[in-house]
């Protein structure tokens, strides 16, 4: 069998392909050709697997071999109904999430006719349906599946992964649908405890055997063997494997947090338990995962400038005098793909990049509030305490092809100003120089040994 493993990401914008030599767990090239979703998948492809053999020399069964992820045709588009936004809702959009899916959109308690019409213009992969504790409120759940039935020939597959009690009525409801409907264990079985797992698994069998498929994305099994994931999964795999290492084999380096800027979203991963670290501080909310992502939509760098520059203006960080400056070298940038061009234009590159870190952290991380009681202050955590992480990774372009990558990954760093936002206080920073993370995910399917020593080789400490 040959060393050479090859791995793909089928982006939005880009395909692409990585190699790496198992034998000796060494990078051998990263490439990529613009993507052809929109017309032949199979195209853009084979445009990015001809650049590669310009350097390596693999074979055809190399090729057939080759799994893939994907984040194309706008990735794995999801809408969470639940019951309480706080609760079952909440738990249903971190199962998504978890699962790499894009949240187009989240509904809580009885959903009205605005709604239903809503959810069948967004026109998601998949619509997950959640609400109630097991053996308990079954009406919300029962009535919004009623609801979703009058929008049946719209909708494409449905999860159901709410209280068990309603499931006989709910399937006497979706009976005559033609939409395919999956049923699996209730997010939220008790009161303040999520299971998650098989609701991800459900969300990656449909990702793999079906929305692959509508997507035009599946016909590459043609060429190689199969899409596994969608994209930000494989990165959170890739997270999991740096964080927890090999058992028996190799130590991880423990709890992190990633950070990926893009052109049209920040994503943010922890891989932490998140609990208090200060005396005295309860809890509320619901628990949350130890592998978590976040998904900040308004944070690209490239599709939301404006909305980083706005948010430059709100915090201050421009005065009076230069918001003039400022507006003009965003157009600038915009015309040059947020790629600077010269002293001035960096500067602000560098602004708006750490900014997006910062406010894409910012909501990823636990927050601290005090409440005043007949027996004194009381200090209430809801979400991760990450204030003792030590590594914060970076990743994207408008990171490791910063003028200054640490700069911006300081974004992530806990502030004195804000000391109840609850970011990492002494991190240690690295960065994914050479945009392998996907694949490291990927091969940690088959050989996380490898995968993990190659990730610890290219990862660049700054």
């Amino acid at each position: 069998m040959s060393n050479i493993r090859i791995f793909i990401d089928f982006g939005s914008t880009f395909t692409k392909v990585v190699a790496f030599d198992l034998d000796k767990e060494e990078l051998l090239a990263r490439v990529q050709a613009p993507s052809t979703v929109d017309t032949d998948v199979i195209i853009g492809l084979k445009q990015a697997l001809a650049k590669l053999e310009e350097t390596v020399a693999f074979t055809d069964s190399d090729v057939k071999q080759a799994v893939a992820c994907s984040s194309a045709a706008g990735g794995l588009r999801m809408v969470c109904i639940g019951l309480v936004p706080e609760y079952t809702t909440e738990a249903g959009r971190l199962a998504a999430l978890g699962a790499g899916a894009k949240i187009a959109g989240t509904y809580s308690y009885e959903l009205t006719k605005k709604e239903i019409e809503e959810i069948a213009e967004i026109s998601p992969d998949i619509i997950l349906l959640t609400g109630g504790t097991d053996g308990g409120n079954k009406k919300i759940i029962c009535h919004n599946a009623e609801m979703l039935s009058r929008i049946g020939d719209r909708i494409k597959h449905i999860i159901v992964a709410g209280n068990k009690s309603a499931q006989d009525r709910i399937k006497e409801i979706f009976a005559d649908m033609s939409s395919n409907i999956v049923y699996t264990n209730n997010v939220m079985p008790e009161f303040g405890k999520l299971n998650l797992d098989s609701v991800n698994e459900k969300i990656r069998e449909l990702f793999i055997n079906h929305i692959t498929q509508a997507k035009g994305i599946a016909r590459v099994k043609e060429v190689i063997q199969d899409v596994i994931m969608p994209t930000p999964s494989a990165v959170l795999e890739a997270a999991k494997l740096i964080a927890e290492g090999v058992p028996g084999v190799h130590i991880g380096m423990g709890e992190l947090l990633l950070v990926d800027v893009g052109g049209a979203t920040t994503d943010v991963y922890s891989i932490a338990r998140g609990l208090p670290t200060r005396d005295g501080v309860n809890m509320v909310g619901l628990p949350e995962p130890y592998a978590k992502r976040t998904v900040e939509g308004d944070l690209g760098l490239y599709h939301n400038l404006d909305t980083l520059t706005s948010i430059a203006e709100q915090e201050s960080l421009v005065s009076e005098e230069s918001k003039n400056e400022l507006l003009e070298k965003v157009q600038e940038l915009r015309s040059v793909l947020s790629i600077p061009e010269g002293e001035v234009q960096t500067h602000y590159q560098l602004m708006l990049s750490k900014l997006a870190v910062k406010t894409a952290v910012d909501r990823h991380v636990g927050k601290l509030q005090s409440v005043v009681t007949h027996n004194g202050e009381v200090w209430f955590q809801r979400g991760k305490d990450l204030t003792e992480v030590k590594t914060v990774i970076g990743a994207g372009g408008p990171v490791v092809f910063s003028a200054n990558s640490r700069q911006v990954l300081e974004g992530a760093v806990f502030q004195q100003e804000s000391p109840n936002v609850l970011k990492p206080k002494e991190p240690e920073f690295y960065i994914d120089q050479r945009y392998i993370l996907f694949a490291i995910g990927l091969l940690a399917q088959s050989n996380p040994v490898k995968a993990f020593r190659i990730i610890r080789k290219y990862l660049v400490q700054i």
